[in-house]
């Protein structure tokens, strides 16, 4: 049975983003909710114990004994979400994956899909006790999905005085799978929230977060893009302070090829509620070509005096003055642009704290950089998790 995502959407009552909706206003959404896809039956089954948590076509197949993991119906759902695919993919899972982490955890999750032409849609609920430390590394494997639309996210909430620090990596290669994160987080009273996002590849693919920041809490994101070809890839987010003394810091560094898209669509908001508050946002881009774009639109909606506050976007090429100096020092040309754009990426993925997954996500950059698809093993491979974990 194939059945449009609009039709489903009307069947639900719910409304979906359009053209003119302002989060997806740099990304072609109605082109992946007009098609028809195979619906996929979702067959739990017996959960392997594992070093990793493994979850293919939305179903968990393996997990690591000292993770609490289980399917529940009733679940954290957000009333304020900005994203009309939030609410949707909560009302059409009857289930989510729920994930309960009572003490300090590392916890590396390999999201797998392999149905082909299909609507893949699940979500996952992380809970983090609070005094916990949670380090979470998401990666993704899709080269068998060929045609898919995979509508998936997470609602973390992260208990007071909780220290969570959640990593995405994924790259996409054309003509695979296009990807919807539609996440939720709240950072509770005190609690640190890191968030590092690694976009790479030639697809298109979109992450929305939607984020709640208390009393004395922080989220420190970050965000790398590396795109080429004719994708549009990157993040919409609202980070919004709601308490007294919270904090937030986000950049982004987006590296754009052949024609094309980067976007990075952020709002910081506080409210009146919020006193004694920090919020600071920085947009950088690199376009190595004429025909890269960059839609970048870093915003502050600020309703109280007493907060510090700054947001700032750049978009240009690599540095030539940079490019003279390496060169005057007997470097080609090539080999010159190549350092300065690792070293504009390495800003980022070397802040993450653990070296295993710093060196993960150096791997994925480089696959990509020397023109390597989709963790090429992995095509031919179907038991190369080690590589990637």
């Amino acid at each position: 049975m194939q059945e449009s995502i609009k039709d489903m959407a009307t069947s639900l009552d719910l409304k979906l983003p359009t053209k003119k909706t302002e989060s997806y206003r740099y990304f072609d959404i109605e082109s992946l909710l007009d098609k028809s896809y195979k619906t996929v039956q979702k067959q739990k089954q017996d959960i392997k114990d594992s070093k990793i948590l493994k979850i293919v076509d939305g179903v968990v197949v393996e997990a690591p004994k000292n993770i609490v993991v289980s399917y529940k119906k009733e679940r954290f759902v957000s009333s304020k979400h900005f994203d009309e695919l939030y609410r949707f993919s909560h009302k059409i899972n009857d289930e989510i994956i729920h994930i309960d982490i009572q003490n300090d955890t590392d916890l590396k999750i390999l999201h797998r899909f392999e149905a082909k032409e299909s609507f893949l849609t699940y979500r996952i609920q992380i809970d983090v006790k609070e005094n916990t430390t949670a380090k979470i590394y998401e990666t993704f494997i899709g080269c068998e999905a060929k045609g898919s639309f995979v509508l998936y996210g997470y609602d973390l909430i992260a208990g007071r005085y909780a220290n969570v620090e959640i990593v995405k990596d994924e790259t996409i290669v054309k003509d695979t799978y296009t990807p919807i994160h539609s996440n939720f987080i709240e950072a509770k009273e005190s609690s640190n929230v890191k968030l590092f996002s690694f976009d790479y590849g030639d697809a298109d693919g979109l992450v929305l977060v939607d984020s709640y920041i208390e009393k004395d809490a922080n989220i420190d994101a970050k965000h790398l893009l590396y795109v080429m070809g004719k994708a549009k890839r990157g993040t919409v987010s609202r980070l919004h302070h709601t308490e007294k003394n919270s904090k937030s810091n986000q950049v982004a560094k987006s590296i754009l090829q052949d024609s094309s898209r980067g976007i990075f669509d952020a709002t910081i908001k506080i409210d009146a509620t919020a006193p004694g508050s920090k919020a600071h946002q920085n947009s950088k881009a690199v376009l190595l070509n004429d025909g890269a774009y960059m839609a970048s639109k870093p915003q502050l909606v600020i309703n109280i005096d007493d907060v510090e506050a700054s947001h700032g976007s750049t978009i240009g090429e690599l540095d030539e003055t940079q490019l003279f100096y390496l060169r005057s020092r007997g470097i080609n040309e090539d080999e010159a642009r190549k350092m300065l754009i690792l070293a504009f990426a390495n800003e980022i993925i070397d802040d993450m704290s653990e070296n295993e997954v710093v060196n993960a996500v150096h791997n994925s950059f480089e696959k990509v950089y020397y023109g390597k698809g989709q963790l090429e093993c992995i095509a031919t491979c179907h038991f190369c998790e080690d590589v990637i974990l």
